[in-house]
């Protein structure tokens, strides 16, 4: 039963001894100099701006006549303000920073002034998806100031922007945006009906809605991507996509994504397409590495002799020759080893975690090759495959690429090189049938779309994108019309 419930049972002002049992709530009563009218404030001092009462509404309110609560409006200097019937109203009035204000002449309904607190933090250059060239603005935890990152950026009518209200006891706001005339009906349809079927108590930060919204929860790929930079959100809403932002986080969700973005940085655009095509070849190469040396040492130590060189192998045998450990657990102890490295940098205060992450390596890592239980060429191999996952521009997608490696350790031991091949297909699979918002998330290289791969691994000129993405089915498929430069002529000719 709601607390407003409870009200109807209590005569009279009786709703407010309920309200007083919080220490923070506040009710004062004044008396209007023109018409000797009591009138009286209520308020959640923790959640309301004193200075707007003591400077705006309680003055106006002293001096100027008003007769009924309908004069707020007029008398009042603040455009946020409601006049109610429904005392159920009050409630989430009262929790969302307005000021009720009481008339005793008028004690059937209710006047709200909106006063409220804001405590946000200033902005910040992004700390996930720094970038050296580009802007340097990065999301906060309010979401007013986010929808302003994104508002400046797009100053369109067609930007539309619906709140939702999302948890029974968070009450946390969740806003919508998409371009009118640009992002798919039924993209945009799908996001709202998802986000008002969530029931749950709390939101605590936008990876719970990532959750929520997700076409396949149990899958290591996260299905939305999120991001910290307003730029980046700005793009991908002129590109035809869906942006969620989450009160109290300062990450915003984009969808529906593919796989080929979790390898992408925004910074590429800022680059000339050569070197932006490089960087993303780099990472996708550094990924691969990452997942599958160890897997491919552990095969090749176990079943498949004859895939090393003769020169590599009289090294390796060099270097195990002591060692009383099987590779498969040698791998595991480093690769568990690095975890725990991990975990405790990133758990630690900044400057601790540096030195646990540097150190501790250092130290556990040539004390192992010494005490003879890994060998230094494995060694090496789990350090670049640690600093392959790394190169990710998003975190989220670099522990899916920590995870996965363990899979393919276990099938390289089992079947050994054919493990690792029967694992890779498993994880093909997987992928195939996984969907961002019923949109393929292997796009576009399954269903295959050659106009959109100008953007994916190869990044082609922006001039030569012109077209936005076919797997989004676009109401505007064309960005822009494709003109070439004139080429300056020579003075004299």
């Amino acid at each position: 039963m709601s607390i407003w419930d409870k009200f109807k049972k209590i005569k009279d002002d009786g709703w407010k001894s309920l309200l007083k049992q919080s220490t923070d709530f506040q009710s004062t009563y004044y008396f209007n100099e023109k018409t000797n009218e009591r009138f009286g404030f209520h308020f959640y001092a923790t959640l309301v701006d004193e200075q707007i009462i003591q400077e705006s509404a309680l003055p106006a309110l002293l001096t100027k006549k008003f007769e009924s609560l309908d004069d707020l409006h007029k008398i009042v200097p603040i455009a946020d303000i409601h006049i109610l019937k429904n005392p159920k109203d009050i409630e989430q009035k009262l929790l969302n920073g307005y000021v009720l204000v009481t008339l005793d002449s008028d004690k059937n309904r209710f006047g709200f002034i909106a006063a409220q607190k804001e405590i946000v933090r200033s902005l910040s250059q992004p700390e996930i998806e720094f970038s050296v060239i580009g802007p340097k603005e990065a999301f906060v935890e309010a979401i007013g100031q986010n929808l302003n990152l994104i508002r400046k950026r797009l100053p369109i009518k067609e930007l539309i922007s619906q709140e939702y209200t999302v948890g029974k006891l968070s009450k946390t706001k969740v806003a919508v945006l998409h371009i009118e005339g640009i992002t798919n009906k039924d993209n945009v349809d799908t996001v709202k009906q998802r986000i008002r079927n969530i029931e749950i108590d709390t939101i605590s930060d936008s990876s719970n809605i990532v959750e929520l919204l997700s076409d396949n929860s149990n899958s290591l790929f996260p299905q939305l991507l999120d991001t910290e930079r307003p730029d980046r959100v700005a793009a991908i809403l002129a590109e035809g996509k869906i942006a969620i932002i989450v009160d109290g986080s300062p990450h915003v969700l984009i969808a529906p994504t593919t796989l080929i973005e979790f390898f992408s940085a925004f910074e590429d655009y800022f680059l000339n397409w050569i070197v932006a095509t490089f960087f993303r070849l780099v990472r996708f190469f550094a990924v691969v590495f990452s997942v599958l040396v160890t897997p491919v040492y552990v095969a090749a130590m176990t079943y498949q002799y004859e895939l090393i060189p003769p020169d590599l192998l009289g090294i390796l045998v060099t270097s195990r020759r002591t060692i009383p450990l099987p590779p498969i657990l040698e791998a595991l102890f480093l690769e568990l080893t690095i975890e725990l490295l991990r975990e405790a940098g990133a758990r630690l205060p900044t400057k601790v975690g540096q030195t646990i992450g540097i150190v501790g390596g250092i130290v556990i890592g040539t004390a192992s090759v010494e005490a003879g239980l890994t060998s230094n060429v494995l060694l090496i191999f789990v350090a670049l495959g640690a600093l392959g996952s790394f190169t990710t521009p998003v975190y989220k997608m670099g522990n899916t690429i920590r995870v996965l490696r363990f899979p393919f350790l276990l099938f390289a031991q089992f079947w050994g090189v054919l493990g690792i091949v029967f694992c890779f297909c498993i994880l093909i699979a997987h992928l195939l049938r996984l969907t961002s918002l019923g949109r393929p998330f292997l796009a576009p290289i399954y269903p295959l779309r050659l106009a959109d791969m100008k953007d994916t691994l190869i990044r082609t000129p922006l001039q030569k994108m012109s077209k936005r993405p076919q797997v989004l089915r676009t109401q505007k498929p064309k960005r822009f019309n494709k003109k070439k430069a004139e080429t300056p002529k020579d003075i004299d000719e």
